[in-house]
């Protein structure tokens, strides 16, 4: 099973139109779809900056009826300044975009960058610009600033990275997202800045648990995926979870037995446990115990590595 990111085929329910598509492919003009019809991608390449990208775009297509923008590499050759002067761009139009609902920043693929790599910003200035944006995600997690605010109406949030610090965690935790009904975030490993703490996932919960909305979580690709799993069983906002994705981490016999040993989980639609490192034993007890229940559960073990095969790894890091 393969967990690296490739280039969204889909977003906010939308097919990805690529603007900066190969050779060939149509750019901003007649016979274009119609703008709310398709998630609009925009990215430098050789012979385009970003800049000219956007200002094409923003010149030839109705930008009023746009719902939902992607943003891939902004960069031509290596990216010097990371995601803040594309950020100053879209935001200084954001009064253009009146029906902007979706956004994704970071639509890069391993050839492009690697996600450790991808130097992203202040997300919030995306939601200051667009008190009405219901989704938000973003690939890679380098300078990443997520401040304590409030934001009315984001349904999801998704955060890709190989390594996810415990600041933006603590900001995010500090926020008031009333709305929140999707929220999923890949905690990544140490080795690439992924440092948090248990106690960083258990105030996050806490301040999930006080809102009403939330029907998805997913807290993955993490090596303290036991930690998370023991936080997770005694939080109180997973009563009210339709699905839980606790995936691509170093998950072991540790964190099925916190999970089978707390609160029920058997409400759940479906329960992600895939890439994991349980047991024969373990896999059976939490098939056996949870199986029944959940419609839709996933317990495919990772991959042991030849050479060390008790060593447990995250799906995604550099």
């Amino acid at each position: 099973m393969g967990y690296y990111p490739s280039h969204l085929k889909h977003f906010h329910g939308l097919p990805v139109h690529r603007v900066d598509g190969p050779e060939g492919e149509p750019g901003p003009g007649p016979g274009l779809p119609p703008p709310a019809s398709v998630a609009w991608r925009l990215a430098a390449d050789w012979d385009v900056p970003f800049e000219e990208r956007w200002g094409s775009f923003m010149d030839r297509v109705d930008t009023d009826e746009v719902v939902a923008l992607v943003i891939g590499p902004w960069w031509q050759e290596w990216d010097e300044h990371g995601i803040g002067p594309v950020l100053d761009l879209i935001t200084a139009d954001a009064h253009r975009l009146p029906r902007l609902r979706a956004v994704f920043l970071g639509d890069v693929e391993s050839e492009e960058s690697e996600i450790s790599w991808i130097k992203q910003g202040d997300i919030g200035r995306v939601l200051h610009a667009w008190p009405g944006l219901r989704e938000l995600g973003l690939r890679g997690a380098e300078n990443l600033v997520i401040e304590p605010l409030r934001h009315a109406e984001l349904r999801t949030l998704r955060v890709e990275s190989g390594g996810l610090p415990p600041e933006p965690v603590r900001g995010l935790a500090a926020c008031d997202l009333p709305a929140l009904q999707h929220l999923e975030l890949w905690l990544g490993t140490a080795w690439y800045g992924g440092d948090c703490t248990a106690d960083d996932v258990r105030a996050l919960l806490d301040m999930l648990g006080r809102g009403r909305a939330l029907r998805h979580l997913g807290l993955c690709d993490s090596d303290i995926q036991d930690e998370i799993a023991a936080a997770v069983a005694a939080a109180p906002v997973v009563a009210g979870l339709d699905s839980l994705d606790l995936s691509m981490g170093t998950l072991s016999d540790d964190g099925g037995a916190a999970l089978l040993s707390g609160q029920p989980l058997t409400h759940l639609r479906a329960l992600d446990l895939g890439h994991h490192f349980m047991s024969e034993e373990m896999t059976l007890r939490v098939r056996e115990a949870l199986g029944p229940h959940i419609p839709v559960l996933g317990l495919t073990p990772a991959r042991r590595r030849a050479r060390r095969p008790e060593d447990r790894y995250v799906a995604v890091g550099e």
